[in-house]
């Protein structure tokens, strides 16, 4: 029975950790990551980049994503701190179209014939199994969605992390589901400091 165990657990990591989300950072390597643990989200003036508050934008999906983070980020020990934080905050989310190689599986038609067998008289069916042909390739079109998490130093406007991910969007809008992944993966990778 251990034996067992010793065999199923590592093939269920490598499962679960090849089915979640992939995030990456880039971080500047002179930031010691371990003093942060106060943040605030950055609110520019309307014509920076890093505006939380943009128009054309979504603001429920905007919300959700803030909130999702905070609550990450304060079950990591960090705390919220509008006064003089160690970081600012900043999402972002493009959301682009592009092309996607489909390859799809190709069978020939499965077929039975029927032969007459004069010993017994009777017709005798032979089925011959479909069998693999190759592969029909298209393309079809898929909404990505990029969500980016920005951390700068105060008061200079320097990027010292930067973590982001990239999903597919099933339907017109980030659902909640798709949200809650993406920040989870972003948050794993700046745990990693």
């Amino acid at each position: 029975m251990k034996s067992y165990i010793r065999i199923l657990l590592p093939v269920l990591v490598i499962f679960f950790s090849a089915c979640m989300q992939q995030a990456y950072q880039q971080k500047d390597n002179s930031i010691d990551f371990s003093t942060i643990n106060s943040y605030a989200w950055a609110e520019g003036d309307g014509d920076k980049n890093y505006d939380t508050r943009r128009h054309k934008q979504n603001s429920l999906r905007d919300t959700k994503i803030m909130q999702t983070v905070d609550r990450y980020l304060l079950a990591h020990g960090w705390t919220i701190n509008k006064v003089n934080p160690d970081v600012y905050l900043v999402f972002d989310v493009v959301e682009d179209l592009s092309q996607q190689q489909v390859n799809t599986p190709v069978y020939s038609q499965s077929y039975t014939r029927w032969y007459y067998n004069p010993a017994s008289k009777r017709w005798v069916p032979i089925y011959y199994p479909s069998n693999f042909i190759g592969y029909k390739t298209s393309t079809r079109q898929v909404k990505e969605g990029t969500l980016t998490l920005t951390m700068m130093a105060p008061g200079t406007d320097k990027i010292v992390w930067q973590g982001w991910t990239t999903s597919e969007f099933y339907g017109k809008r980030m659902s909640d589901e798709k949200i809650e992944k993406d920040v989870q993966a972003i948050i794993s990778e700046l745990k990693k400091n």
